[in-house]
């Protein structure tokens, strides 16, 4: 049975819930495989997902302080 996601969760001053709108907190964000199985399989994927990345980014008016790929 593949490992399940955690589920997205914001924690503000120790009261958690995925349902919270939290305006100008800052999260960390994490997008793995399942089972940790790679998602991307060359350059292309990589580029795809930064475009996408990038139009979210932009039209949701968010800003992205840090992203690497490891």
């Amino acid at each position: 049975m593949p490992d399940m996601p955690r589920k997205a969760r914001i924690d503000l001053c120790g009261v958690a819930s995925a349902k919270t709108y939290a305006p100008g907190a800052l999260l960390h964000i994490i997008v793995r495989g399942i089972n940790r199985r790679e998602i991307f399989f060359d350059d292309c994927d990589r580029d795809d997902f930064l475009d996408r990345l990038g139009g979210i980014l932009s039209d949701s008016k968010t800003a992205c302080f840090a992203w690497a790929f490891m």
